[in-house]
């Protein structure tokens, strides 16, 4: 498959307010450490984690939908028995009806065969992507209402988007698309994929195009080019199989990926800053026009 090339330049955007990028690698580092054991779902780590981000969203003022900002959620795994998981959930008021979605998967493996699976990019980065997101639009008020969507039980198939577009808060006609953000920290090549402009081709204008180190490569949504296609790989997919357009952002699989090597330290720190930067600049221009 041919990929067009968007290269970024973050000095055209010197006149934004920039993410805080020493929060962001702090956000990264705790989640991924040894004391939250992977964060798999049902594990007292995971709940830790669910806390943590909820505790972010209250300081930041967001809004909730339920009692703790949580969504509970029970499934059923390979060997038939239930788990618990649950999603955290906030949202800042626009000044339309129409919902924009931004989420992230919170979880990770947890441990395997006695080793921490830390889960530094998979996907804490995604989830410090979604905090940086939040506490930038906390300040800067958005148009559309935002929902932001820690979702849990990601790695147990996509278990946790499916129960909030099964029982959303609001209702699915109101929300115009979902952004997600599921592995944006790790690329030694400093490209970073966007689908779903092949689903949603006017996408592309809320793309940035100009020159720089950060090559962002809309691709791997094409059905036919098969395991290639991201398309129902992230939580994203709940609400593509919704009818909801979205666009993922994430890297291609790595050495470290689903390894216990996955971890803080082998992130990269400056393409991550980066990332969330090109992220957070694509959904205020979807805010803006959309």
């Amino acid at each position: 498959m041919k990929y067009l090339l968007l290269l970024i330049v973050f000095p055209l955007f010197s006149h934004c307010q920039k993410i805080a990028s020493s929060q962001l690698l702090k956000d990264v580092e705790y989640l991924s450490s040894d004391e939250m054991k992977g964060r798999k779902t049902g594990t007292p780590e995971n709940k830790i984690a669910a806390s943590f981000i909820a505790s972010r969203f209250k300081k930041l003022g967001l809004k909730s939908y339920a009692s703790n900002y949580l969504q509970p959620f029970t499934f059923k795994n390979s060997t038939n028995g239930e788990i618990q998981g649950a999603n955290v959930i906030g949202y800042i008021t626009g000044k339309k009806k129409d919902i924009l979605v931004i989420s992230a998967h919170f979880d990770h493996v947890g441990v395997i065969n006695g080793e921490v699976f830390n889960g530094a990019d998979d996907n804490a980065s995604g989830t410090a992507g979604l905090l940086s997101l939040a506490a930038y639009f906390a300040k800067n008020k958005p148009n559309n209402t935002l929902i932001f969507a820690a979702f849990d039980a990601e790695e147990a198939e996509l278990q946790g988007s499916k129960a909030f577009v099964a029982s959303p808060p609001v209702a699915l006609e109101n929300i115009k698309a979902d952004i997600n953000m599921d592995m944006i920290s790790h690329n030694d090549k400093g490209e970073l994929y966007v689908s779903g402009t092949f689903q949603t081709p006017g996408f592309k204008e809320y793309l940035p195009t100009a020159l720089g180190t950060l090559k962002l490569i809309p691709g791997h949504d094409d059905p036919k080019s098969g395991s290639d296609d991201w398309t129902n790989q992230s939580d994203h997919g709940s609400f593509n199989k919704k009818g909801i357009p979205f666009l993922y952002f994430g890297v291609e699989d790595h050495k470290d990926y689903h390894k216990a090597t996955d971890e803080y330290k082998t992130i990269n720190k400056p393409f991550f800053i980066e990332a969330v930067e090109v992220i957070k600049q694509v959904v205020k221009k979807i805010d803006e026009k959309m």
